[in-house]
């Protein structure tokens, strides 16, 4: 199986294990002399068999990740790359709304509100850093289809 593979089944197990959650908060408690439309006790056998499998698919995609290098580099250390430049792009992507956003005065006498940074060169910087973010995002995904599952 590809790492691509693995990691689409991993979306469906946590999308089903999301599901099954929901069914049984649905089926917890009923009227007195009613009986709940699932059976609880069948919904917490598929739960765990399901966070097993969960959990099996992890460890492979896991040791996968940790052995496959990807110029050089692991792809465990890629996706921690990954990672942490889409959320300070997150972050800077907000500052920058913020700092370039246009305050209004009515007056001459209101207070005037203006950028702390220079809102021009910062957003080239988040822009190379985009670039920068999807090319790596490119090596990522070409390593999941083409890379092997390592069973464990």
């Amino acid at each position: 199986m590809k790492l691509a593979n693995a990691l689409s089944q991993r979306a469906e197990l946590q999308t089903r294990i999301h599901q099954l959650e929901t069914r049984l908060y649905n089926n917890a408690q009923v009227q007195e002399g009613e009986s709940p439309a699932e059976d609880p006790q069948d919904l917490l056998q598929e739960l765990e068999e399901d966070y097993a499998r969960l959990e099996a698919l992890i460890a492979c995609i896991n040791r996968t990740n940790c052995c496959t290098l990807v110029d050089g580099v692991p792809l465990s250390d890629l996706l921690a790359r990954r990672d942490c430049r889409k959320g300070k792009l997150g972050v800077l992507r907000n500052f920058l709304d913020n700092a370039s956003e246009l305050v209004s005065r009515r007056t001459v006498g209101e207070i005037k509100i203006r950028s702390t940074v220079d809102v021009r060169s910062m957003q080239k910087e988040v822009d190379r850093m985009s670039k920068e973010l999807r090319e790596l995002d490119e090596k990522i995904q070409e390593a999941n289809w083409t890379t092997e599952l390592l069973e464990g």
